[in-house]
């Protein structure tokens, strides 16, 4: 049954109460049947997948596969109980420990779910770019929304995740920009009968597991319905050449530490463009000292930094 820890382990019983909240109100026996489960001694053990492990000479293109794998092998939570709470607001080293916690669970997650943990799971490879791209789309009258983590190695892009579809979940980094890649995501959407309405960009994830900053998950918002074809590709190519400008200026992946430049737009936004968010990433390059000002410094007391 799904709600049976694979290899015995513990769930917290936050976990176990919206599991049995759930199978309450489809089996009038729900609470009874999982408890009678988990004193089970004769269940067979169901085997946990194996957090990928790297060597040093591993390359990149090789540990994504891995890492995907493993997400694949935690299967897709068909399920309709959200076993795992993710508030995107969280400080990043909160997020990161509760990707620790899923690796120990082992338990079926969503594309949320699955976002988090690849962030987890490449922590250590500095070289590659990760940036959340979230989906809207429409079928049947309903808006369905779907959310990968995309991936820059030597220039080429691909994506990591989870999906009930094959084709909307892994992508290996073959993609010479950004737009090949969002494209060949709109295609798989059309073969599902999905249309494309809209999408939003991320900008890179800090590699510091320990950083407080949060990820920001939609600096780029982009409507197909207000943008022709080749707006739309420009918009793109847009929000890649930001990425590597920040990364090229050392601004990016974000720390906690630099000073905030709030409320600046992008140099070449136009009137006519998009909605484009004031990225929380956006500071002045490292040469430029701003006199320290209490107000505009960030409140990290009701942080807990673990170590």
């Amino acid at each position: 049954p799904f709600f049976v820890n694979r290899g015995g382990l513990p769930v917290d019983e936050p976990t176990w109460e919206r599991m049995w909240r759930h199978v309450g109100r489809i089996h009038p026996e729900g609470e009874r049947v999982a408890q009678r489960i988990r004193g089970a001694a004769d269940l067979p053990k169901i085997p946990i997948p194996s957090v990928p492990v790297f060597q040093p000479s591993t390359p990149i293109p090789e540990r994504l596969e891995a890492v995907q794998r493993y997400i694949r092998e935690l299967q897709y939570n068909h399920t309709g109980t959200q076993f795992f709470e993710i508030k995107k607001s969280r400080p990043l080293t909160g997020l990161m420990d509760l990707a620790k916690e899923m690796t120990k669970e082992a338990l079926p997650i969503k594309c949320l779910e699955a976002v988090i943990l690849g962030i987890y799971l490449t922590n250590n490879m500095t070289t590659l770019d990760r940036f959340p791209i979230s989906f809207k789309t429409h079928f049947s009258g309903n808006y369905f929304r779907h959310i990968v983590l995309g991936v820059n190695f030597g220039g080429r892009y691909g994506a990591l995740g989870i999906s009930r579809r094959e084709e909307l979940m892994y992508k290996a980094p073959v993609f010479r920009t950004l737009s090949e890649l969002i494209f060949d995501f709109e295609e798989a959407y059309r073969r599902c009968w999905h249309t494309l309405k809209k999408v939003k960009l991320g900008h890179c994830v800090s590699h510091d597991p320990h950083s407080v900053e949060q990820i920001e998950w939609k600096h780029s918002i982009l409507d197909l319905d207000k943008l022709t074809r080749e707006d739309f590709r420009k918009e793109l190519e847009r929000h890649a050449r930001d990425m590597r400008l920040k990364i090229g200026k050392g601004t990016g992946p974000p720390s906690p530490t630099k000073d905030r430049k709030k409320d600046v737009s992008s140099p070449q936004r136009g009137q006519a463009s998009p909605h484009r968010r004031n990225s929380r990433g956006d500071r002045r390059p490292s040469g430029e000292k701003k006199p320290a000002d209490s107000k505009a410094m960030p409140d990290l007391n009701g942080y807990q930094i673990r170590v």
